[in-house]
């Protein structure tokens, strides 16, 4: 697919406008100035790199792609130029940008002037993503060496063309190097999603969907029908610590998926840490509850229990969701509900304790409003990882313990007799949790969440809403001082 079909693809019919960023002149010698008239006539195109806007589902988008027939996409310093300078005015008309490379990386016959371009791309787009707008990449085939290191990277969602080719170091140059082929399916779209560094793969056809779901998430202005109040305590008939603990389990009980799917009225789901990692228990979303946007992560207990515990790979890729929302300027939801993180050599070899420090750090500090939820199980360490928050929400059911009731009876007691007295005493249940003053605010389950889903995503979804909409009210320099107040007084 040719970059001005990719444009066409995706613009609303009629919208596309071209930018016509003139080139500067990089002095060619003679032999390369004619090498580029050759690839002007083959490819229609002046360079490697075209840009322009256009609308998109009535959205106006900035676009920027390669165009591979011209000298294999390849980005020279005029190339890089005009790059930058789309970037540079989709950010100063504040415009989300969609890119398309499809490239073999640096173009050779520049040498190292043109190599350190990329320094000049990663900055213009470290600044679109500063001024909180949206980056939006799509990897074409073939994306590798530096473009792949530079702008086909930096996405705050990427996805891929089915089948391309995308990596680091061209499979040729690989070869012509060492004397041997590159592993065949390593350098895949499909691959790269299976280890979590890319987030969909998906034809250039569902470009337009995507993309108006994402800015419908990111760029909708927030409506509430309402008074940005935070959500009022009613009363609820609070059961015991040991029935609310043995409700938690229930196997048919909602976790975020199901208040995801049930309750929230848009969701993009996103894949893995884009670090090479990916952990099944931990959902990470961008999502909106009714007229309020927010990034999402939380666990799902339900995978957890099934023969994948919590490892240090899903608190990375929680970091990866509190990036984007400093990044995307939105607020930020973490959800909590965990048997335990994992208990094995391959966590400790990993840092899984290191990960939780480094989330702990990362929600005291972080610059956007925080809201995190006790929806079920909330054991230990995993559990305490995603809950320092300006405002936290608990189900009637959920609770929070330093270790399982079995593992704190087994300790003081060396027994497993003790475990639901052990619960009460350590004031593990959302009833002592509120009083304490860890919890602010209960969503009652008539009786339980298991025997009336969603009903209670309902009631969860609303206290949601109101809580984001209060917060997004209060300036970010009074939300932190305040959270470190919260925190330092707990217990005194």
């Amino acid at each position: 697919m040719k970059a001005m079909e990719l444009f066409l693809q995706v613009a609303d019919e009629g919208t596309y406008r071209d930018w016509a960023i003139p080139l500067i002149d990089v002095n060619p010698s003679p032999a390369y100035a004619a090498e580029l008239a050759r690839a002007a006539e083959k490819s229609g195109v002046d360079e490697s790199v075209i840009s322009g806007e256009a609308l998109v589902r009535g959205r106006r988008v900035a676009f920027v792609a390669c165009e591979f027939s011209f000298m294999a996409g390849t980005i020279g310093m005029a190339a890089a130029e005009r790059l930058v300078a789309t970037i540079e005015r989709a950010t100063a008309e504040g415009l989300p940008l969609l890119a398309g490379p499809a490239s073999g990386g640096t173009r050779m016959q520049e040498g190292t002037l043109a190599f350190m371009a990329m320094v000049k791309i990663s900055a213009a787009i470290a600044r679109h993503k500063e001024a909180g707008l949206p980056y939006l990449v799509y990897l074409r085939n073939p994306t590798t060496g530096g473009v792949m290191a530079t702008w086909g990277s930096l996405g705050h969602l990427t996805v891929a063309e089915p089948g391309a080719l995308v990596g680091f170091l061209g499979p040729r140059v690989h070869e012509a190097l060492f004397g041997f082929a590159f592993p065949e399916g390593v350098q895949t779209s499909e691959n790269l999603f299976r280890h979590g560094l890319i987030d969909a793969v998906l034809p250039a056809e569902q470009l337009p969907t995507i993309i108006d779901r994402v800015l419908g998430i990111l760029m909708t202005p927030r409506t509430l029908n309402y008074a940005d109040a935070l959500p009022s305590q009613g009363d609820i008939a609070f059961t015991s610590t040991a029935d609310a603990i043995t409700r938690s389990r229930r196997k048919d009980r909602p976790g975020i998926k199901a208040l995801l799917r049930l309750a929230a009225d848009d969701v993009l789901p996103l894949n893995g840490t884009g670090e090479g990692e990916h952990d099944p228990g931990m959902v990470l979303a961008l999502a909106r509850f009714g007229g309020v946007s927010c990034v999402i992560l939380g666990q799902d207990r339900v995978t957890q229990r099934t023969g994948k515990p919590m490892g240090p790979a899903a608190l990375r890729e929680a970091r990866r969701g509190m990036r984007l929302a400093v990044e995307l300027k939105l607020p930020l939801v973490t959800v909590i509900d965990t048997p335990g993180a994992a208990l094995t050599p391959e966590a400790e070899e990993g840092g899984l304790a290191q990960e939780i420090a480094r989330c702990l750090s990362d929600l005291t500090t972080i610059e956007t409003p925080v809201v995190s939820v006790i929806l079920g199980e909330g054991t230990g360490g995993g559990a305490i990882a995603l809950l320092p928050a300006d405002y936290t929400i608990a189900s009637q059911n959920g609770w929070l313990a330093p270790l399982p009731p079995e593992g704190a009876s087994a300790i003081i007691h060396r027994n497993l007799d003790h475990a639901m007295e052990m619960a009460e005493a350590q004031g593990v249940s959302s009833q002592a949790l509120l009083g304490n003053g860890i919890v602010d605010h209960v969503v009652p389950e008539l009786p339980d969440a298991a025997d009336e889903p969603a009903e209670f995503c309902a009631r969860l979804a609303v206290a949601l809403e109101q809580t984001l909409a209060h917060l997004s009210t209060i300036d970010s320099r009074d939300i932190l001082s305040a959270r470190y107040r919260r925190y330092r007084r707990l217990g005194l």
